[in-house]
């Protein structure tokens, strides 16, 4: 399918579409105007197709600094009346926490939607933090999409129920969800004609402290009318098409309560089984449902409540039961039936339930996935940096240029951060010792130096640092903080797609923009060594670190070269062996450790298909056994 049909596409129409785009598709028929990001996986898709798409549609859309902003940016443009979309994975709405909560508060005029994607069993994250605690905690509705048509068609309603009740509506997605294809119906695209010279139409914001000045005087009032609206609210949720029984059976001794992609597994193991339940289907969470609920339980002596992650519908179920007086069973993870994390597939929903059911050994509960003899057939590979990528020449540049200074690795505390360079971890660089978030190695570096007597090295890449890297480094100026922070920049927002960040001269967009200095930030945060260098230059990067590490207060070095996925980047000839030169030292291997470069029966060989050209291995290599490529 090209993109472009998710702007020209009519009601009607059907594609075959990632969950992402199907996101896209709701956003496009809801009329926004105005959308925001900062990328992180499992939402990065939809940044990647807005940016293309905006124009067409219509869209102010930009890659803001950090999510934070892109919330503020989103809540603002909501309180000027326009329809706004924020989205971010979910450990961004922790960044955008402090402004996200008291948008809840606040309140909006225009629709306002945040997409948080959720990522059980951690694929590309730190936590698996689950984002309905945050629904919760805001007191915002939440609704959650178990297949591309529910994407589509909860991101649409939720601007609906955003603008009648002037309040933001989260929807909250996961990896499987955002990442599954499905067929999609498309429906009316809603008239988002620019009136200025823009492309984006343009709203007006009218004055009014007590709605949008959260201060003492005004602040109580708001969270009255916030519990005013979720009361409300809380009528539709018991009576919404997105929350209804799966009627598979008459016999009612059992029940299945689910949502988002957990309900894919519950629905596959009933109806593969054959099994005697019917399935509440929980689209519109939060405010929960009591009513609807209470009726599917009524009449069932047991439940199962499957759910990815935290078991929020199980702990509501369990009150609504009390409450009501009924005699029912609860099964779910905290009575040990499903795990408390990771997430599920239709295998451990059917061993959850057969804890329960005691079926006899002929009638167990089974299901059979066609995935299990692929997976034993495909060796499994540990990611690892590209080949020629600039990250891997400054991790063997530092750990050179300790050994030089006669320290050991014991010596040295590694902080690193969220991006490619976090594969600092894997040997043979062994440089990650400590992680907490984006932008954390700047703090993590501010710590370690006052609370131990090692040397102290951050790393942090370039669009980090611009996300979280800067207030920290300012902190450690001013807290006289002595150690060696490292910016990887590699020009490009890498880890999540390759999209631009305020150190390139490109918006989200497409569009020129200014280009901000990292050189220049740190020098007016106050740092006195400040150092840009070629990772590519082993000789320098080693001298580099070398003065840095002698040092009494914060150094900076910027490492300045490109990714080397970015498209249209202009690349060297290969490296050649020169066998004769070759003592088999394996120092280019296992130092090193660039995946165009193996050992293949005892010989060294060069992947001439994989190798970048950047020559580090040349300088690497003491026998002139790497040549560079002509």
């Amino acid at each position: 399918m090209n993109l472009k049909e998710l702007v020209t596409g009519v009601s009607g129409d059907k594609q075959f579409l990632l969950g992402n785009e199907a996101a896209v598709r709701g956003v496009i028929e809801a009329g926004v105007s105005i959308a925001a990001t900062y990328p992180g996986t499992p939402s990065s898709e939809i940044g990647n197709i807005l940016s293309v798409l905006a124009k067409d549609a219509n869209i102010y859309f930009e890659f803001s600094t950090n999510e934070k902003v892109a919330m503020e940016v989103a809540a603002t443009a909501a309180a000027s009346g326009l329809r706004s979309f924020t989205f971010m994975k979910h450990v961004g709405l922790n960044a955008a926490a402090d402004s996200f909560m008291t948008t809840a508060y606040s309140g909006v005029n225009g629709g306002m939607v945040i997409l948080s994607a959720d990522d059980p069993s951690l694929f590309s994250s730190q936590n698996e933090q689950d984002t309905r605690n945050y629904a919760k905690l805001a007191n915002m509705p939440i609704l959650e999409p178990s297949n591309c048509q529910e994407v589509k068609d909860m991101v649409k309603y939720a601007f609906d129920l955003s603008e009648q009740f002037k309040i933001p509506v989260i929807v909250r997605t996961t990896t499987r969800v955002s990442h599954m294809r499905g067929i999609v119906e498309f429906g009316e695209v809603a008239d988002n004609s620019s009136n200025n010279d823009d492309h984006w139409k343009r709203g007006h914001f009218n004055k009014d402290p007590s709605k949008y000045v959260p201060v003492p005087a005004f602040a109580g009032d708001m969270h009255v009318r916030l519990w005013d609206k979720i009361h409300k609210i809380n009528e539709l949720t018991n009576k919404s098409e997105f929350n209804c029984e799966i009627k598979l059976t008459d016999n009612k001794k059992y029940g299945i309560i689910s949502s988002s992609s957990a309900y894919n597994y519950a629905h596959d193991v009933c109806k593969f089984n054959n099994l005697d339940f019917n399935i509440l289907k929980l689209g519109f969470s939060y405010p929960f449902p009591h009513d609807k609920v209470v009726e599917f339980l009524k009449d069932l002596d047991e439940v199962f409540i499957v759910e990815e992650v935290d078991p929020i519908i199980e702990r509501d179920t369990l009150a609504v039961i009390g409450k009501e007086k009924l005699d029912v069973t609860v099964h779910g993870k905290l009575d040990d039936t499903f795990p408390l994390y990771h997430e599920f597939n239709s295998d451990i929903v059917a061993d959850g339930l057969n804890k329960i059911l005691n079926f006899q050994d002929n009638d167990e509960i089974k299901y059979s996935s066609s995935l299990e003899k692929l997976q034993e057939d495909i060796p499994s590979r540990a990611p690892v940096l590209c080949a020629g990528c600039p990250h891997r020449a400054m991790y063997y540049g530092i750990n050179i240029a300790i050994e030089e200074l006669g320290l050991t690795p014991k010596d040295v505390v590694f902080a690193s951060d969220i991006g490619c360079y976090t594969l600092g971890i894997n040997p043979p660089y062994n440089a990650a010792d400590y992680l907490l978030s984006m932008g954390s190695s700047v703090g993590d570096g501010c710590g370690f130096s006052v609370s131990t007597d090692q040397k102290v090295a951050s790393f942090i890449g370039d669009s980090t640092f611009f996300h979280s890297g800067v207030s920290p480094l300012i902190n450690a100026v001013h807290n006289k903080h002595n150690f060696v922070l490292t910016v990887l920049d590699n020009r490009i927002t890498a880890m999540t797609g390759g999209q631009p960040n305020p150190g390139i001269p490109i918006d989200g967009m497409g569009d020129e923009a200014p280009e901000v200095s990292i050189r220049k930030l740190a020098l007016a945060c106050g740092c006195d060594y400040v150092r840009v260098i070629n990772p590519f230059n082993l000789e320098q990067v080693v001298k580099t670190y070398k003065e840095a590490f002698e040092r009494n207060d914060t150094a900076v070095i910027i490492s300045k070269a490109p990714c080397t996925l970015i498209k249209g980047l202009t690349k060297k000839p290969p490296v050649h062996l020169v066998e004769k030169n070759c003592n088999n030292c394996d120092k280019c291997v296992s130092e090193l450790a660039c995946p165009a470069i193996s050992k293949i029966n005892g010989k060294i060989t060069i992947d001439q298909s994989q190798c970048d050209g950047c020559n580090v291995c040349i300088q690497v290599c003491k026998y002139g056994a790497l040549e560079a490529g002509r």
